[in-house]
């Protein structure tokens, strides 16, 4: 039987608006009945809060203001409603296990908490430009129904002593007080290596700074995931911050079929020689096969046809590594 004090403070947190305070007092009753011997009250508690959470989520058609504790958080994120699910990008086994256990901690994270756990939370995905990072990222916000929050750089990091890091201060305060998967996007501005040549003082400071704040823990359980292209750029102690690190690699045979197959509405495409155009892929990234899919398909749809050919899609793979050349060949001038 909750007590007082429980009643009371739920009835605050639910005059206040603050829907994480309430639902985590209803959890903390739950754990009381379950250790009383109340297993089905238990249940039916944590079924009802699962339930809510989830409709508030799925609710959440309009932007949320954000609060500003210290200092506006204003041009610093960007709420993005989530588009996918996992089912929508293409990933091989190994990652697709890696999420799922992690969707599951959260999912269930008050069990977890009720016998002292907190859910896998800090993630650093590494791989190539294309490879999936930010679409995985938004497929995890929509699995979970939570909002989508990306970190804007350029607002960011500024010339200015300390502003960076009170920045910082914001953002994290922000992943405290409002449930959400917040995602630094190129975060090798931020992780740089603190013994780099060319790295200042300041920077160096945000780096510390950064690597504290993820050291803190909060209700909400936010997941916080960075993702960089360039993983040898990284402070080491970053690390040992983080409780998962992903690796995205190119995709293999099987997942650029699943590519070409999954772009080619609304045309079709019959007997295709997969063989020839694995061979070209080689070395592609996911994006940049789409790409060259979407491309091929609008080409046919001009040209008033009804399917795709093998050399139609072999010719655009062959433009995509054209580009990647030509685009060296730029950076080596």
């Amino acid at each position: 039987m909750s007590n007082t004090k429980q009643i009371l403070a739920m009835l605050k947190s639910r005059a206040e608006g603050d829907d994480e305070a309430f639902f985590s007092i209803a959890l903390q009753i739950a754990a009381s009945e379950a250790r009383q011997g109340h297993k089905r009250a238990a249940e039916e508690l944590r079924a009802v809060v699962d339930k809510a959470r989830a409709q508030g989520s799925r609710g959440a058609s309009i932007p949320i203001p954000f609060a500003h504790p210290r200092g506006s958080v204003e041009g610093l994120l960007e709420m993005r409603q989530p588009r996918f699910k996992l089912k929508d990008v293409v990933l091989g086994d190994r990652l697709l296990s890696r999420f799922s256990d992690i969707l599951r901690q959260q999912r269930k994270r008050d069990w977890l908490r009720e016998h002292g756990k907190v859910p896998t939370r800090r993630i650093l995905f590494v791989g190539p430009p294309g490879s999936g990072k930010t679409m995985t990222a938004e497929a995890i916000a929509g699995e979970l129904n939570l909002p989508l929050y990306v970190i804007r750089l350029e607002g960011l990091i500024t010339r200015y002593m300390g502003d960076t890091a009170a920045k910082l201060r914001a953002i994290f305060d922000e992943t405290a007080k409002r449930r959400g998967v917040y995602l630094f996007d190129e975060f090798d501005a931020v992780g740089g290596q603190r013994q780099a040549t060319n790295d200042v003082a300041e920077m160096r400071r945000v780096l510390n700074s950064f690597l504290q704040f993820m050291e803190e823990g909060n209700s909400t359980d936010s997941i916080i995931i960075c993702s960089t292209n360039h993983p040898s750029l990284l402070d080491r102690a970053l690390l040992r911050r983080y409780d998962q690190v992903l690796e995205f690699d190119t995709p293999t045979s099987t997942q650029v079929q699943k590519l070409i197959t999954s772009n080619i509405n609304p045309l079709s495409a019959p007997r295709l020689a997969w063989g020839k155009i694995f061979a070209v892929a080689e070395g592609l990234s996911q994006a940049e096969v789409v790409r060259a899919v979407d491309d091929a398909v609008k080409t046919a749809i001009l040209d008033e046809k009804a399917r795709l050919t093998t050399e139609e899609i072999v010719d655009r793979l062959r433009e995509r590594h054209s580009m990647r050349t030509a685009f060296l060949d730029v950076e080596s001038t």
